[in-house]
């Protein structure tokens, strides 16, 4: 029985992109709940460089110049799963290919002041508002943001009452009401 001889190069391209990095910082907080510093992304509608483009993208429109690649990959994943839609690849696809029409050839190629020039005039159109609309979600809803930003997120019974819902520092104590701030100190 004979097997194919597939290089790595035809593979990819037959079975979508990879979209790949290393995080930056290696003592950060995602750091610390990576088994690596490496990651990968598979992507199945987008090829590679589609999907650095839209990281890049991503990263114009929501900078926060210390987040890793890693948390804007989620809005990558999150389009390559809707990209699967003939239209909304086309979309994309049209958008990217616009960026690189108006940068002479390579968007990617291009520093950030000029990146951010080409991109800020999509504004308001199908693909920026499309990037946009989905990179709020899939962006700062993540386990990844939460940890980056602070955010303890719901962490079930008892929650936000007794894990940091009052724990502000610059602001004086409010006097205590009389059946206590929390349900279960009125019990007692």
């Amino acid at each position: 029985m004979h097997s194919p001889n597939l290089s790595r190069r035809v593979f990819l391209k037959a079975s979508g992109g990879v979209l790949a990095g290393t995080l930056a910082f290696a003592s950060g907080p995602i750091a610390l709940l990576a088994p690596s510093r490496s990651w990968a992304l598979s992507l199945e509608s987008l090829s590679s460089r589609q999907g650095e483009m839209l990281l890049a993208i991503t990263r114009q429109i929501f900078p926060h110049p210390d987040l890793e690649d890693a948390v804007y990959a989620m809005v990558v994943k999150s389009l390559d799963r809707k990209a699967a839609d003939a239209s909304l690849h086309a979309l994309l696809k049209e958008g990217m290919d616009a960026l690189d029409m108006a940068a002479g050839g390579d968007w990617l190629a291009l520093d950030d002041a000029a990146r951010l020039e080409h991109l800020a005039p999509m504004a308001g159109g199908a693909f920026f508002e499309t990037v946009r609309g989905d990179a709020v979600v899939s962006l700062y809803d993540n386990p990844l943001a939460y940890v980056h930003f602070g955010y303890g997120g719901a962490e079930g019974d008892g929650g936000y009452l007794s894990k940091g819902f009052n724990d502000l520092t610059w602001l004086p104590e409010p006097p205590k009401p009389q059946g206590g701030y929390l349900p279960y100190e009125s019990a007692g």
